[in-house]
C-alpha cells in the first residue's frame, strides 16, 4: 500500500511540475550553428529549468514577424533580426550568444591552395546572407579586396560543390559539415572562419516586452543553452547520436560535423565586443543605415550575467 501510495505521489507531483513549466517557442535556423537548443532539449537542460519548448525551423524574415507578434518567444539567428533591429523595425535584443564564431569554411576548386589564390576568380554567394559575409570578412582577413579583386555570383549552399566541380564557380563559403562532403570530392578547404575572427551568429534574440516582463523565464532559458554547450564541448560520444537524430546525418558525417564545428561553441554564453561590433557594421552596411548604433541598441546583457553569476561563472 505505502509503494502504491509513493508512486501515486511521485505522478502527482511530476504532473504538477509538468503542468507549471513555462511553456515557450524557440524558434532557429536550419543548419547546425544553431545546435544549443535541440542538444538542450534532448538532453533535458530546458526542463531541468522548468522550461517546457516547442522547437520550430524558420527563417530569418518569417522569424523578425513572429517575434513582433509574439507567435515566437526566442530566435537564435542573428542576420536577419540584426539587419531588422538595425533598422528600427525589431524591437527586440540578443541576450545570449552561444556560438561567437561563424561555423562556415571556404571551399575551393582542387588546383586553389589558399584565400589569396581567389584574385581574379568567380566566388559564389547569396547576397547578404551569413556565408556572403563571411566570405568578404576572410577575403579581407587575407589582404585582398571582395569588391575589385574577385567576382561574387549568386549561388546558393545546395548546388554549390557540383558548380564548383563544373567550373561555374571557383569557391563560396559553406557551412559545416560541406567541408567533409568537399574534401571527399576533392575540393580544397581554403579557410576555416572560426580559427579567423570571432564573429557572433547564434544565441538567443528576445522581444523588449518579453525581456522587461519576463527576465526569470530569459534567465532561465539562458542556463539551459549553457549547459547544453558544456555538455557538448565536453561529451563527444553523448552529442554525435543527438546530431544523427536532429539532422539525419549517418554516424560517419556526424562525426566530421562534430569535429569542424565544436570549438566555435563557448561555455558561458559571452558576446564577444570585437566581433559583435564587427557585425553591427556589417550590418549597417547591407542596410545602408548611416547613423551610430550602439551595443545596447541592439543587445541586453543583463539577464545573462545573473545567469552567470548563478552558474558560478565570473
Amino acid at each position: 500500500m505505502k509503494k502504491i501510495f509513493g508512486a501515486l505521489l511521485i505522478l502527482f507531483f511530476s504532473q504538477a511540475f509538468a503542468d507549471a513549466a513555462d511553456k515557450i517557442r524557440i524558434a532557429l535556423p536550419a543548419d547546425a550553428g544553431h545546435f544549443t537548443f535541440p542538444l538542450a532539449q534532448k538532453r533535458g537542460f530546458l526542463k531541468e529549468e522548468g522550461i517546457e519548448a516547442e522547437l520550430v525551423t524558420i527563417t530569418g524574415p518569417v522569424a523578425n514577424i513572429a517575434l513582433s507578434s509574439g507567435d515566437i518567444d526566442y530566435y537564435t539567428g542573428f542576420g536577419s533580426a540584426m539587419r531588422a533591429m538595425v533598422q528600427g523595425s525589431l524591437q527586440s535584443r540578443v541576450v545570449v550568444c552561444y556560438r561567437p564564431s561563424p561555423h562556415f569554411v571556404f571551399l575551393g576548386r582542387p588546383e586553389l591552395k589558399s584565400v589569396k589564390d581567389l584574385k581574379g576568380k568567380t566566388i559564389g554567394a547569396t547576397p547578404g546572407g551569413a556565408p556572403d559575409m563571411v566570405a568578404r570578412l576572410m577575403i579581407k582577413h587575407f589582404g585582398l579586396d571582395p569588391d575589385r579583386d574577385m567576382k561574387f555570383i549568386r549561388s546558393e549552399s545546395v548546388g554549390a560543390l557540383p558548380r564548383m566541380n563544373q567550373g561555374l564557380i571557383d569557391a563560396q563559403a559553406l557551412p559545416v559539415p560541406w567541408d567533409y562532403h568537399g574534401k571527399k570530392m576533392g575540393l580544397s578547404i581554403l579557410a576555416r572562419a572560426d580559427e579567423l575572427f570571432t564573429y557572433p551568429i547564434s544565441g538567443l534574440i528576445a522581444h523588449t516586452k518579453k525581456i522587461k516582463e519576463k527576465p526569470d523565464e530569459i534567465k532561465r532559458v539562458i542556463r539551459a543553452g549553457i549547459k547544453a554547450n558544456r555538455y557538448m564541448r565536453e561529451n563527444r560520444d553523448g552529442t554525435i547520436p543527438i546530431l544523427m537524430s536532429t539532422y539525419k546525418l549517418d554516424k560517419e558525417v556526424a562525426g566530421a560535423l562534430y569535429d569542424s564545428f565544436v570549438k566555435g561553441f563557448n561555455i558561458d554564453g559571452n558576446l564577444p565586443e570585437d566581433g559583435f561590433r564587427r557585425l553591427i557594421e556589417d550590418t549597417k552596411s547591407v542596410t545602408k543605415v548611416d547613423r551610430e548604433v550602439a551595443i545596447s541598441d541592439v543587445a541586453d546583457l543583463s539577464i545573462l550575467r545573473q545567469a552567470q553569476k548563478e552558474l558560478g561563472i565570473k
